[in-house]
């Protein structure tokens, strides 16, 4: 599996906010979907996750929104883990309109993730099993 994982979405007709562009909530959604697909590809799906117990929560986002999207572009959400520490984890993101001539940045973003065990909802150690399933790439040209 590559380091930089590509989660690829054509926008859909409810993901139109009312100035005609993708709204911002929706690119959250896409980089959720896209850690969560990255997650899965790496062998832990939300099945694995709650079989051990426990799994990431947010503890922040940051994103920066730097052209619009439209209905039927085909996008890119290229997705990659940055960092892990003892607790937390950072990923990062960028989205892309790839059908442009030289392909579109359409916003850059960053999640903070926090593992924790779902039982009481306390941050727990990331397990070696797991951070070792990822590779860690600082910047996207590490790949």
């Amino acid at each position: 599996m590559p380091a930089i994982f590509e989660y690829e979405h054509v926008v859909t007709t409810d993901e139109i906010d009312a100035q005609g562009h993708v709204g911002n909530v929706i690119f959250l959604r896409w980089m959720q979907d896209a850690a969560m697909a990255h997650s899965s590809a790496q062998g832990w799906p939300p099945e694995r996750y709650q079989q051990t117990g426990a799994g990431w929560v947010v503890r922040s986002h940051q994103i920066e929104y730097l052209q619009s999207a439209w209905e039927g572009d085909r996008i890119i959400v290229r997705t990659w883990v940055a960092d892990f520490q003892k607790l937390t984890s950072l990923r990062r993101y960028r989205i892309l309109r790839p059908a442009d001539e030289q392909p579109t940045v359409l916003a850059t973003a960053e999640t903070n993730w926090v593992y924790i065990g779902f039982e009481r909802r306390m941050p727990r150690r990331i397990p070696e099993e797991l951070s070792g399933a990822f590779d860690v790439v600082e910047s996207e040209g590490d790949d």
